[in-house]
């Protein structure tokens, strides 16, 4: 068989890498290992995730705020197994659209490990047996898997993985959370609304780490609401699967140490690009520290051969492997496309959400860039105390001199959403003031980066 493009992988970064090859007119083909479509996210990441967060949101409103709404019901009992089965059909639901999606666009799918045998050729196997295809470009888009602790490999019955978690037929009484970041405050908070005691360790001082401080430092205050217990600052020294029980044991800078006893688990410290079975090593490609080396036209050192995603350098988003496709098939035709990596937004899907783009303050005062701060509190809008959402605020970081928008970072409701409004005024080089000049519906939540925006600008927020 032989293609004008084949893509290995068929998450976020490949499927819309081969759509867009065969949108641009070009012969496509994608490889994938498992039987089904979608990659980490669409099947154990990204979208099952988010099911299970709302599913969860929506028992702990009903048992903490409907009553203040004026909805009486009886008490309600987290369904676990109706969860995880809920979750299951937006799986498949997501993933058969993809199908469809291949269908539309002509694109052949092969299932099997994809190997390389040369720069052109790529052995599928699957099930023992192998076929060939030729590809005159490639696209490897394999993407990453959770990364386990040396002296602490998952088990995946009590030390378990985000796979796992996605999976549990119980209520944990303790879930232990290794790792602050954005997988484990998501799964952390999603069984912390139904129930189960969590208590997060994390090694560094702040939550989220990757993001501005202040909203790490928002995050673990609105999360201690729901009774949740941080171990800050503590390195984990060694997990036990104990059989109806985990022991973690955790020491803090000064050495002193901490015992904890949980029935699961999580351990959630990142993720690793995933390269297992590619033959690199056929075609000369080379890793530095596990991650597949590109230029910035993310071709690796074979000219037919390009890598994009989590097995490349940079954030391990979705999002980023999508643009990144994108990125790489309109090269294919000679077209110019261009990522500003800054402008790629990162978000946590707590309630309330978590939401960041562009420089952070902390990387502002390491470049030594003079700049201005503007905050405004979810508390006083009249959008977020109508629905109850008031935990949070907006901040806005711009350019002392020029006022230009430098960073936008929001804990809050719908800051998922919001985001994007902050991303299109950066990449059209917005002032604060030109934001604050724009009407803003009302009341929204979008009112919040206005009024922050007002902040930074000229310091007259009109509502605090």
């Amino acid at each position: 068989m032989k293609y004008d493009v084949t893509v290995i992988g068929s998450g976020p970064g490949g499927y819309v890498a081969a759509i867009r090859c065969a949108q641009l007119g070009l012969k496509t083909a994608i490889i994938e290992k498992y039987d089904t479509l979608g990659g980490t996210c669409l099947n154990v990441g990204c979208i099952p995730s988010k099911a299970l967060l709302d599913s969860t949101e929506h028992f702990h409103n009903s048992k903490e705020h409907f009553k203040e709404h004026g909805i009486d019901i009886s008490e309600p009992k987290a369904n676990i197994k109706q969860m995880i089965k809920r979750k299951a059909t937006v799986v498949k639901q997501t993933c058969d659209g993809i199908n469809y999606l291949m269908k539309k666009n002509k694109i052949d799918v092969h299932h099997g490990v994809g190997s390389f045998v040369d720069k052109n050729t790529i052995k599928v196997t699957k099930e023992g047996k192998a076929t060939s295809i030729n590809s005159d470009k490639i696209i490897i888009a394999t993407g990453s898997k959770p990364t386990a602790l040396p002296f602490a490999p998952f088990d995946k019955k009590r030390i378990i993985s985000s796979t796992e978690a996605l999976e549990l037929s119980e209520i944990p009484k303790h879930l232990i959370v290794v790792g602050g970041g954005v997988i484990g405050m998501e799964l952390g908070s999603v069984y912390a609304r139904i129930g189960s005691k969590v208590t997060v360790v994390e090694f560094l001082d702040n939550l989220i780490p990757t993001m501005d401080g202040s909203l790490g430092k928002e995050l673990q205050k609105v999360t201690k609401k729901l009774g949740m217990q941080f171990y800050l600052g503590h390195k984990v020294t060694s997990i036990e699967n104990k059989g109806k029980e985990v022991l973690l044991k955790a020491e803090d800078k000064s050495g002193k140490s901490v015992e904890l006893k949980g029935d699961y688990c999580l351990v959630s410290i990142g993720r690793k690009p995933y390269t297992e079975g590619l033959d690199l090593k056929n075609v000369g490609i080379e890793l530095d520290k596990g991650k597949i080396v590109v230029d910035d036209h993310l071709r690796t050192s074979v000219q037919s051969i390009y890598a994009i995603g989590d097995v490349v350098r940079g954030a391990m988003l979705a999002h980023k492997a999508e643009e990144e496709g994108v990125m790489v098939a309109e090269q294919l035709v000679g077209q110019k496309p261009h990522i500003n990596y800054l402008l790629i937004p990162g978000v946590v899907y707590t309630w309330p959400e978590v939401a960041s783009v562009g420089y952070t303050e902390e990387q502002l005062k390491e470049k030594g860039k003079a700049y201005k701060t503007g905050n405004f509190p979810f508390k006083a809008l009249g959008r977020a105390r109508a629905s109850m959402d008031v935990d949070g605020f907006v901040k806005v970081l711009a350019d002392k001199q020029t006022d230009e928008i430098l960073g936008v970072h929001i804990i809050g409701a719908r800051a998922a959403d919001m985001i994007a409004a902050a991303v299109t005024a950066m990449e059209y080089r917005a002032s604060a003031e030109d934001v604050s000049r724009m009407s803003h519906a009302h009341p929204t939540y979008m009112e919040a980066v206005k009024e922050a925006c007002l902040a930074a600008t000229a310091n007259r927020p009109l509502h605090i």
